[in-house]
């Protein structure tokens, strides 16, 4: 990886369980992420933000 690419974990909105793991480059996109993503607790596409 790069200096300044990173592994950050994605949150459900809803029910706030750490769903899924990716990585961002911080230097390109500096705000957070936020995606729409299944969720398999709650059963359904919810939005899914960067957490640490």
């Amino acid at each position: 990886m790069g200096d300044n690419t990173v592994v950050i974990a994605l949150a459900c909105s809803e029910c706030k369980r750490r769903n899924y793991s990716t990585k961002k480059n911080r230097q390109t996109h500096r705000e957070k992420l936020e995606l729409k993503k299944y969720c398999r607790w709650c059963r359904r596409h919810t939005l899914h933000r960067e957490t640490k």
